[in-house]
C-alpha cells in the first residue's frame, strides 16, 4: 500500500499520509511521494481544494527516525525541503485536518497549509529539540511570522507537548472541533473554498502571505495588480450576480503567477 493516498469528492480532493503503524511517520520516498501528490494535484483543474490529514488517529509525526538510509543528511534535508515548498507554495486553497499527534516536521507542515482544523483532543511539538535536531520543514520561517519570535523561541528550544487548546490560543489552529466533527468540518470547509472564486482566493493568500516583507506601497501596488486580474476572470459575473439577485458561478483559473512581482 502506498504512504500516500489520494481520494476526491467532487472538486475536493483529500491526501491521507498513511503509515498508521508509525504514526505517519515520513520516510525519504513517503516525502517524495507526498511532493509528486500536490504536482499531481496542482495540475488538475478538477481539483479546487484539498485537505491533508493523516490516516490511524494521528497527523504525523515528522521524519521516521528509524528507517535512516545512507543519504548523506544534507541531501536528506533538500529533498525534504522540496516537499516543504510543494506544500507552501501549493497555489490551491489547502485545509490540515489535525487529529492526534501532529509534531515536528508534522507539526509545520500543517502550519503551511491556509486553514488548520484541529480535534481539542490533538497533540502538538516542536519536538526535535528533544530528538538533538534543530527546527526544519520551514518552522523557523513560519512559527515567527504567527506567534512571534520569543513564543517561537519558547516552542522550538523547549520542545514541550502542546494541547490543542494551547495551540488554538496561539493562533496555530484555526479552529477547534469536537473528535467525531472533525472530518465533516474540514469537508465542510474545504467545499466553501473550493466553491470560492480560485483566482481571488489564491492571490489573496499569497498576498497575505508576502505582506510582511513588503512596503505598503509594495503591497498596494500588489493589490493593484491583483484586482486587475479579477476584473479579467470571476468579478464581472460576480458582480453581475450580486445585482441580478442571484448566486455567481466562479470559474477563474489556477495559472497565476506567484508571487506577484513587487515593483522595484
Amino acid at each position: 500500500m502506498s504512504d500516500v493516498l489520494v481520494a476526491q469528492d467532487g472538486s475536493v480532493a483529500t491526501i491521507t499520509l498513511s503509515r498508521p503503524e508509525r504514526k505517519n511517520a515520513m520516510t525519504l520516498d513517503a516525502w517524495r511521494s507526498l511532493r509528486e501528490t500536490f504536482g499531481a494535484l496542482q495540475n488538475d483543474d478538477s481539483v479546487r481544494a484539498v485537505i491533508l490529514t493523516g490516516a490511524g488517529g494521528d497527523f504525523c509525526t515528522g521524519a521516521d527516525m528509524e528507517r535512516r538510509d545512507s543519504t548523506h543528511p544534507l541531501d536528506r534535508m533538500r529533498e525534504i525541503n522540496a516537499t516543504a515548498l510543494a506544500v507552501a507554495e501549493f497555489s490551491k486553497p489547502l485545509v490540515a485536518q489535525v487529529e492526534g499527534y501532529a509534531v515536528g516536521a508534522g507539526w509545520n507542515m500543517a502550519l503551511l497549509c491556509d486553514v488548520v482544523v484541529a480535534s481539542r483532543t490533538a497533540k502538538f511539538s516542536q519536538i526535535f529539540a528533544r530528538r538533538g535536531l534543530s527546527v526544519d520543514f520551514g518552522g523557523s520561517w513560519i512559527l515567527p511570522r504567527l506567534v512571534g519570535l520569543h513564543q517561537a523561541k519558547r516552542l522550538v528550544m523547549l520542545a514541550d507537548i502542546v494541547s490543542a487548546e494551547e495551540a488554538y490560543g496561539l493562533g496555530l489552529v484555526t479552529e477547534l472541533v469536537e473528535p467525531d466533527a472533525l472530518a465533516g468540518r474540514a469537508a465542510e470547509l474545504a467545499a466553501r473554498l473550493a466553491a470560492a472564486p480560485p483566482v481571488a482566493v489564491s492571490m489573496s493568500a499569497r498576498m497575505l502571505e508576502q505582506g510582511s516583507s513588503l512596503t505598503l506601497r509594495e503591497a498596494l501596488e500588489n493589490e493593484a495588480r491583483s484586482q486587475a486580474i479579477n476584473h479579467a476572470t470571476d468579478a464581472p459575473d460576480a458582480m453581475r450576480a450580486f445585482v441580478e439577485k442571484r448566486e455567481p458561478s466562479f470559474t477563474g483559473g489556477w495559472q497565476v503567477p506567484r508571487p506577484v512581482d513587487t515593483p522595484s
